[in-house]
């Protein structure tokens, strides 16, 4: 196997190890979307299905000898020669160590993202618990009752009667 054919394999097999499709898939909303993810999926594995199968193995030698039977040897010889000669360069990756560290502050940056939104989500997630309850609460609740568990919007109230302040 040639060294670019056999490194996109093994990188497209340990790609294929490293997500969680199942998880992805929970994250989808409309139906739309989740029959573009069915199709994503199908489409990288049948990818990663061909690299394996084709960049994994060794091209099968030519039987050279069968040839110059049926052939003769002056021109099996001539196309011998020819394919010995050809050089297939090495792939040296110029790009992956340029772009390495850009990936890797990328990955931080996202990190701390869904981080910061985990935070903002647990946080919605209370506020609406708290207007649940407020609303199955509200035509018993009263006016003291709402400012015990608002204490800046009574600070509010007080500050614009204090201040004489009536909204016109």
């Amino acid at each position: 196997m040639s060294g670019a054919g056999k490194k996109v394999a093994d990188v497209a097999f340990k790609a294929s190890r490293t997500i969680d499709w199942d998880a992805m898939a929970k994250v989808l909303v409309s139906d739309a979307a989740r029959k573009e993810f069915s199709s994503l999926r199908i489409a990288f594995d049948e990818v990663n299905s061909q690299l394996q199968t084709k960049f994994s193995q060794e091209p099968e030698p030519i039987d050279w000898d069968l040839y110059r039977k049926g052939i003769g040897s002056g021109i099996v010889d001539m196309y011998k020669e020819a394919y010995d000669s050809v050089e297939i360069p090495k792939y040296v990756d110029n790009v992956t160590p340029e772009y390495k560290p850009k990936f890797d502050a990328l990955l931080v940056e996202l990190k701390e993202a869904e981080l910061k939104t985990l935070k903002e989500s647990e946080r919605l997630e209370k506020e609406i618990i708290d207007v649940q309850e407020i609303s199955k609460k509200l035509s018993t609740m009263t006016a003291d009752e709402y400012f015990e568990k608002h204490p800046e919007i009574k600070k509010k109230f007080d500050d614009e009667i204090r201040n004489d302040y009536w909204g016109y």
